[in-house]
């Protein structure tokens, strides 16, 4: 999900300046420490919120005596006591500013002495709409990182490159507790869209002009796989008063990108609501999109969640991969498969969803076809590129999502989906 720029190939991976690993805990959290933090509970008395708290210098003896200092300023939070948290992110003023550096965070789980070991957040962003589309960030942020109930939290952030980006800051995010059972805010397993026969599948599908046309040509029957079990943003508590009003739309879909989330794999499918929650409230209050980035995500037990707003048969014009938003979704795998294999029970459903979704718009699983680039780091502005119609994040942005043991499976989910749309 996120760029591996050029300009910090091998930088990265530099020795870390050695800092104390354990600090003095400032215990319980100061309320007027955060009564500038950006305290933000969900409208309407709902549960979750989002804080700020900036990251400081943290070579102050360089500061106070006015030395010269060799390398560029490390910034970050001495360990401290805070309200209760589950994601955390850096996110910073300039969108198209590049964090090069090596950000890391340790944790308190949530009424224990116990702190985690220090965790990598990925620095480097790719995702967002494309260059004149209908939103654009208005901050640059990490990759968000899930590190369950919590109570403190310590971070730092070493450059790697020239000086770190103005107003970093550690956002902290609170997803709020489940749904109560009989709610107007019902569990998952109330709120999805039940498997469809072929035939409603295929009697859905002759709204897309697409489908039509193709039909039309050969005489034949789409090739449209069952739609998968889907559960709705109402399921997995997405408060609408967040997003903005609207929703936007593509054209049509021809291609599917498939992401990492990047939040580490330290969940369990029972709270995967809670993880959507999360990255949706990150993306649209930290990062500064107008919803949820991604059109579908999908947990590691194989549940299929409805994203962004706006009708999971609908082409939804997403802000997942950029400069190639237009025609196509986004598809994010929730956790990190840089060096772990994802269960195969995600790919599998990535197979449904895509057997499903593209069938609507007549895309074959595993053939190509051309998307024009509204600009990246990988093809300029108006390109023509040839993808493949289940793609990774990495072909349309030079990033490592989806993770490279992730995208070793892409090959099984393109062949997966052709045979669950009958080819």
């Amino acid at each position: 999900m996120r760029a591996l720029l050029a300009s910090s190939i091998g930088v990265t991976c530099a020795a870390l300046l050695a800092l104390p690993f354990a600090l003095p805990d400032d215990g319980p959290a100061d309320r007027r420490q955060l009564a500038g933090s950006q305290a933000a509970d969900l409208p309407g008395g709902l549960p979750g919120a989002t804080r700020s708290l900036p990251l400081i210098p943290l070579d102050r003896s360089a500061q106070r005596q006015d030395r010269a200092v060799s390398q560029p300023a490390q910034r970050g939070l001495r360990s401290r006591g805070v309200e209760p948290f589950s994601l955390v992110g850096v996110v910073w003023d300039d969108p198209r500013a590049v964090l090069e550096g090596r950000v890391q965070v340790r944790t308190r789980a949530a009424g224990t002495r116990a702190w985690s070991r220090w965790q990598d957040l990925d620095a480097h962003s790719a995702d967002g709409a494309d260059p004149g589309a209908a939103e654009n960030r208005t901050h640059g942020s990490t990759a968000p990182l899930w590190v369950g109930a919590s109570d403190g939290v310590e971070a730092r952030v070493r450059p790697t490159g020239g000086a770190l980006p103005a107003g970093l800051r550690l956002d902290l995010v609170d997803p709020g507790a489940e749904p109560p059972r009989g709610s107007s805010r019902a569990p998952a397993a109330t709120l999805e869209l039940p498997e469809l026969t072929r035939a409603e599948t295929e009697a859905e599908a002759l709204a897309q002009p697409q489908t039509q046309a193709e039909a039309a040509r050969g005489g034949a029957r789409p090739h449209i796989g069952a739609r998968p079990r889907i559960v709705l943003r109402k399921g997995w508590g997405a408060d609408e008063k967040l997003k903005e009003k609207g929703n936007v739309y593509t054209k049509t879909i021809k291609a599917a990108f498939v992401h990492h989330s990047a939040s580490g794999n330290g969940y369990s499918c029972s709270q995967s609501g809670s993880v959507l929650r999360s990255i949706y409230r990150y993306h649209v209050k930290s990062s500064g999109w107008r919803d949820f980035g991604y059109n579908f995500a999908v947990d590691k037990c194989g549940n299929v969640y409805e994203g962004r707003a706006g009708g999971v048969a609908k082409p939804v014009l997403g802000a997942h991969t950029l400069g190639f938003n237009s025609d196509s979704m986004g598809i994010a795998v929730l956790g990190t498969f840089s060096s772990t294999a994802p269960p195969a029970a995600a790919v599998n459903a990535v197979a449904k969803l895509t057997a499903w979704k593209l069938g609507l718009h007549g895309a074959d699983p595993k053939g190509t076809t051309y998307l024009t680039s509204a600009g990246g780091n990988l093809h300029k502005k108006g390109t023509a590129v040839r993808l493949n119609v289940i793609s990774g994040h990495r072909d349309g942005f030079a990033t490592e999502c989806p993770g490279g043991r992730l995208y070793q499976r892409l090959g099984t989910a393109r062949w997966t989906a052709a045979h669950f749309q009958g080819r």
